[in-house]
């Protein structure tokens, strides 16, 4: 635990000391990137060694806030978080350390790297708090550093409007969690961690309402659908480096929540597993659709995100119905593909934004209709995403086939061995995830085909240059952890074996038992396609070398359908690429909104048609309800103390209140 605190200890001096520093931008940048990497690094090797050791205990330091104790603790389930978050802090911050350096001179620029460490300090709290007043300070911690991270560019009006979402959409999750720490104090006498867990056999509320609040509260962080709303509007608006931190790790600070809480309640009904497993199979369907319609690249990243926080939701409902029958084997392998995949989430998930920022930085813009022709422009960088495109759609051998093919196993076993609504049930998961898993593949293979290969479509990608290996490297180094968790899976699970008991409430043993048919399967083939892989691509290497060398080489146009002078115009668009699909799957719930320039008069100069898809739970849910509120709260606007007299008033009387039902209580 000692090296835990270290690392936040650090990362909290590398928050301070760009504010210090903030004459000098350039060593405050360095500074503050050098304070996250060392934190990293140390918050890393505490994570891994705690899951070596199956925990590393708790430490109590004094704190006089009321109701609060400062005691932190890394158990495998923490530790095994704490790892995603700082394997991912580490290229992150690198790569935020060269993404920035345009930036330097702007004001806001120490202010950034003081919340950026922050941010990193306060998740790693969250994940290691062992009492309630202490991880709701640490959580609003999060919010508030991450909002001020994401509206770094707040002169623009929609970085704004995304901050104002997100804020609202953390503060209305953090009311539920208030409840709910609340009513397991009540019912544990304490607020602390261990308590709630020595309580669990006998809560004072009912175990339903409980599991509703964590489910809302942390949710609504996790990004579940319909809570998912500030994703799609948050992660354009960051920097890329920030966005991979929300997206791999913050989201994945709800569904530690979720796990956290069934730990505290008691044996869970099979119908918590299955609301859980419904809601993440459903958002998974929902938001891979929405990415598929979505021109901004990090938008279509956004909603990629939603559909992977639900695939680990609808892993970890199976698991919690499969337990509640008593289907062992069914629980092991769908909770042991819920957490493989939050670290790969992490992996690909880091990579794919890392590699958006990048490409737009060079393209000069994120929208799809601006880009093409980038592969030859920016190979290292477009090669590197293209690595974690094809991670996103789960092609062997990277990791994410390996934690999908878990729960698919499960489900497949589910299917089989259960009877009546339950087999049907699994088959209807096992519908939607392939489902997902199709739509996820043409979503890629859209955003990799628009955005790298075919024609530039505006100056931006005709101009595009490779970056410095600033950029570059740090996605080197997820494009490998992304190979090797696919390539490797036992490995991975062998360490993470510890957290994948505590979460399933399954012994060790039991576990190895279950995974090791599953995983002998699967490592050997995964690893023979690897090596095919690298294989191959020498192979073609080398000829191709060889070819140019012999005949030389030649620029020649892409293929356009005999058409003698193609332009980038005839290329798909990203709208064209999934019109058909969107409109046979939801043509009314998907309806684009768009803006239409008709062509005038016998030769019209121009016209022009764009498009944006919009979501439902946006449109049709949350606008209008928010609506409703701001009609709501305007009538109370007469009550609004604009004279002084009228606002003692108020507080007089509220004091008075107050009062009155403390003495009525005593």
């Amino acid at each position: 635990m000692a090296l835990h605190l270290a690392a936040v200890a650090v990362l909290l001096a590398g928050a301070a000391l760009p504010l210090a520093l903030s004459r000098w931008p350039s060593v405050a940048l360095a500074t503050g990137t050098g304070a996250g990497l060392l934190g990293s690094a140390l918050g890393l090797a505490s994570a891994v060694s705690a899951l070596v050791q199956g925990g590393a205990g708790t430490i109590s330091l004094p704190w006089s806030a009321p109701l609060a104790e400062l005691t932190v603790g890394l158990d495998p389930l923490s530790a095994f978080f704490e790892v995603a978050l700082f394997g991912l802090a580490l290229p992150a911050v690198a790569f935020g350390g060269t993404y920035l350096r345009p930036h330097l001179g702007r004001r806001g620029l120490p202010t950034f790297l003081c919340f950026q460490n922050v941010l990193l300090a306060a998740m790693a709290l969250v994940f290691s708090a062992r009492q309630a007043v202490l991880f709701l300070v640490a959580w609003e911690v999060m919010a508030v550093a991450s909002f001020l991270l994401v509206t770094f560019e707040h002169e623009r009006e929609e970085v704004r409007s995304a901050g104002f979402v997100y804020l609202a959409a953390s503060h209305l999750g953090t009311a539920f969690l208030f409840a709910l720490f609340i009513l397991l104090a009540r019912g544990a006498g304490s607020f602390g961690f261990d308590a709630y867990a020595a309580a669990r056999a006998a809560p004072a509320v009912p175990a339903a309402l409980l599991f509703a609040l964590a489910l809302v509260g942390f949710g609504s962080k996790a990004g579940l659908v319909p809570l998912h709303v500030w994703l799609p509007e948050a992660h354009p608006a960051a920097p890329s480096h920030v966005s991979a931190l929300l997206s791999g790790v913050m989201t994945k600070a709800g569904l530690y929540g979720i796990f956290r809480t069934l730990s505290w309640l008691p044996p869970a009904p099979a119908w918590h597993g299955l609301l859980l497993a419904g809601i993440g199979a459903a958002g998974a369907v929902a938001a891979i659709t929405l990415a598929l319609g979505a021109r901004d690249i990090k938008r279509a990243l956004a909603y990629s995100s939603v559909e992977n926080v639900g695939i680990i939701a609808l892993a970890a409902g199976t698991g919690v119905a499969a337990s509640a029958r008593g289907a062992t084997a069914v629980a092991a392998l769908a909770w042991a593909g819920a957490l493989l995949h939050v670290w790969n989430h992490a992996a690909m998930k880091g990579l794919g934004f890392l590699g958006a920022g990048a490409v737009a930085h060079a393209a000069h813009g994120r929208d799809l209709e601006g880009m093409g022709g980038l592969l030859s422009r920016l190979p290292r960088t477009a090669g590197l995403l293209l690595v974690g495109l094809a991670a996103l759609s789960a092609l062997p051998p990277l990791g994410s086939f390996a934690s999908e093919w878990l729960l698919y196993g499960a489900l497949l076993r589910s299917g089989v061995d259960a009877t009546g609504g339950t087999a049907l049930l699994a088959w209807l998961a096992l519908a939607a995830l392939a489902f997902a898993g199709g739509v996820a593949a043409i979503a890629f293979t859209r955003i990799g085909g628009l955005a790298l290969l075919g024609e530039p479509r505006g100056p931006g990608a005709t101009a595009a240059r490779e970056p410095s290996a600033g950029l570059w490297a740090p996605m080197a180094v997820l494009a490998a952890a992304c190979v090797l968790l696919g390539s490797f899976p036992a490995a991975a699970l062998r360490l993470a074996s510890g957290a994948i008991a505590q979460a399933s409430g399954l012994s060790p043993s039991l576990l190895s038992a279950e995974l090791s048919p599953v995983l002998s399967a699967l490592s050997g083939p995964m690893r023979w396609v690897l090596a095919m892989l690298v294989v191959g691509g020498i192979v073609l290497a080398l000829h191709s070398r060889r070819r140019r060398a012999l005949q030389g080489s030649a620029i020649s146009g892409t293929w356009a359908c005999g058409y003698a002078r193609p332009t980038a115009r005839m290329q798909y668009t990203a709208r064209s690429f999934a019109q058909l699909f969107l409109e046979a799957l939801a043509p009314r719930a998907l309806s684009p909104r768009g803006r239409i320039t008709p062509p005038r008069g016998l030769f019209p100069p121009s016209a022009s048609a764009r498009f944006e898809e919009r979501d439902p739970a946006r449109t049709h849910l949350f606008d209008p309800l928010f609506r409703i509120v701001a009609v709501r709260a305007a009538r109370l606007r007469r009550y609004q103390a604009d004279r002084l007299n009228l606002q003692l008033l108020y507080t007089v009387a509220t004091l008075l209140a107050l009062i009155l039902a403390l003495a009525l209580r005593s």
